[in-house]
């Protein structure tokens, strides 16, 4: 705990360091306190009391520098560092560190925030010691929060306020099983502090005729996906996972894109899986050397924001010969365009409510 609170007093410091506009810069400090959604019946002996935790959040404003800035209403992108008590021994408690955009609504009055980062748990699950945490099978996790806030900055002396909903989501993304997760929704309270305020703002408008008019032809796209996971299966092993996405895009403005595309993917686990469960449970009648393979058809829009780009996809399997999953699977995830037609990814496989694998991918467009 002591080496946390270290990183956050030495934070500022290099944050401040660079020359900035005066006012460029927040910081806010919030306590939350809320319920873990049981959305589980195998986490339901997990949910004892109500956790809490605060989340200290430093922002970098934006006043129209980039064309994009203007178009999402200028706005705020930083770095988080969570600490939640999970509120049961088995659970333990956990330590995150997020970058996140924070958009503005309603007169700037609204705040929506949304951080995606990594998280440590201090008690994961183990067959001899903590048996009974099936959320978590690692210490270190992927970890996404939400927060939905009324937000008043610099109303005396570069102080404000802020409250309303956050939830914070951690799962290991079936890294290693268990992998049942938790999601917290929560209140939070607290306040904000502006830095070498400035009396007015300058938001500058850096838009010209040609961005509503703006298109691009129709593009081809090939990525590989990669990562590893696990099966259900507590102790089967973690295993390589491939895929590869190939589709058509188009670029009906400056910032939307829509996709059509297929994805064949090499699930290693799942080859395993058939195995044992043809072996381990013989009154199913699985074939033990079913195709692991599987193959799907997706959609999907992508949000340009300068070289970053937001993604989602919904995809439907039209070649799955063992259906463990159902037919339904969903992506989300970040692209970063190195150059105009080279860009990597990283982003979330899941199937419904369950995460099956992170992927990390290198693509063109062309």
């Amino acid at each position: 705990m002591r080496h946390f609170y270290f990183l956050l007093l030495l934070f500022p410091a290099l944050l401040f360091a660079q020359d900035k506009p005066e006012g460029s810069y927040t910081v806010d400090v919030n306590y939350f306190y809320g319920n873990i959604i049981p959305h589980r019946k195998s986490i339901q002996h997990l949910i004892t009391e109500h956790p809490e935790g605060t989340i200290i959040s430093f922002n970098r404003k934006t006043f129209g520098a980039a064309k994009c800035e203007s178009v999402f209403n200028f706005p705020d992108y930083g770095v988080s560092f969570h600490y939640q008590d999970m509120k049961n021994q088995a659970l333990g408690e956990m330590y995150g560190l997020y970058g996140h955009y924070s958009f503005y609504f309603l007169n700037r009055n609204i705040m929506f925030r949304v951080g995606q980062g990594i998280a440590y748990n201090t008690n994961p699950y183990d067959k001899q010691t903590n048996f009974r945490n099936y959320a978590y099978g690692v210490h270190f996790m992927p970890s996404t929060y939400f927060m939905l806030n009324y937000n008043k900055q610099d109303i005396w002396q570069g102080l404000g306020v802020q409250a309303g909903f956050m939830m914070v989501h951690h799962s290991n993304a079936s890294m290693r099983a268990p992998n049942t997760s938790t999601n917290t929704l929560a209140i939070n309270l607290g306040v904000n502090y502006t830095f070498n305020r400035k009396e007015t703002n300058i938001y500058e408008t850096a838009l010209d005729a040609a961005d509503s008019t703006y298109t691009e032809p129709v593009k081809f796209n090939a990525v590989f996906r990669g990562g590893f996971n696990e099966s259900d299966v507590i102790g089967s092993g973690q295993k390589a996972y491939y895929a590869l996405g190939l589709y058509a895009d188009k670029r009906i403005s400056k910032h939307s894109t829509y996709q059509l595309g297929v994805d064949v993917f090499w699930a290693r686990y799942l080859k395993e899986y058939i195995r044992y469960q043809s072996i381990a449970y013989p009154e199913l009648n699985v074939d033990g050397s079913k195709d692991y393979r599987k193959i799907g058809l997706f959609a999907g829009y992508e949000l340009r924001m300068d070289r970053l780009a937001p993604e989602a996809q919904v995809g439907y399997y039209v070649y799955s010969p063992f259906n463990s999953t159902g037919r339904l699977y969903e992506r989300i995830g970040l692209k970063y365009y190195i150059a105009d037609y080279v860009f990597a990814s990283v982003g979330l496989k899941t199937h419904g409510a369950k995460a099956e694998v992170m992927e990390f991918g290198l693509g063109i467009r062309l």
